[in-house]
């Protein structure tokens, strides 16, 4: 399969939300319980900067309508300057398109382009028991920096959180090796 990969406009943020709300339900990806509506996320998509934290969507090259079918956000890990280097990455895909290699090529694409961005550290944020999306991130090099142990509840089973990282720039050896001290467990 082929992809196309663009900067997000404004008229994708339906197409946005309505791939976020299908995870909803799955519990799986977002701590979200309840869908979210497109003027909930216009704020969260106006904080995009294709030159400074970019939001890519994907569509299937061979779909004449170019649809939708995934994306990836930089977004800003702690709104303090002193962490302006380090971003939260989140990749969302459509049903249709999940198992079919386009979340590591999405994630291999940030991996790469991040330095462009002014980008030294990529966090991800994935819920404990997520493991196709662990794998996903351990397998391009992502260390778990941290676990915060039944901090979500979901359906009132609480879940673990996974702090992710891996460092873009620097001594090759230094990606990925974690650097913080990780919680015990509790699930």
């Amino acid at each position: 399969m082929t992809w196309t990969f663009r900067d997000a406009d404004e008229a994708d943020l339906p197409a946005i939300v309505a791939i976020y709300n299908a995870t909803v339900p799955g519990r799986d990806v977002t701590a979200d319980l309840e869908p979210v509506s497109v003027e909930s996320r216009r704020a969260w998509f106006d904080a995009h900067d294709a030159d400074r934290r970019p939001l890519w969507v994907v569509a299937e090259a061979d779909d004449p309508e170019r649809r939708i079918v995934g994306w990836l956000s930089f977004s800003d890990f702690y709104g303090r300057p002193a962490y302006d280097a380090s971003v939260e990455v989140s990749i969302y895909l459509s049903d249709v398109v999940r198992r079919q290699g386009l979340g590591r090529t999405l994630l291999e694409r940030a991996i790469a382009r991040a330095p462009l961005y002014g980008v030294r550290t990529l966090l991800g944020f994935i819920f404990g028991h997520n493991g196709p999306s662990l794998r996903l991130f351990e397998s391009l090099g992502f260390a778990r920096w941290g676990t915060l142990p039944r901090v979500a509840s979901l359906d009132g089973i609480e879940r673990d959180l996974v702090i992710v990282g891996l460092r873009t720039d620097g001594d090759p050896s230094e990606r990925g090796a974690a650097s913080a001290v990780t919680a015990p467990s509790g699930t």
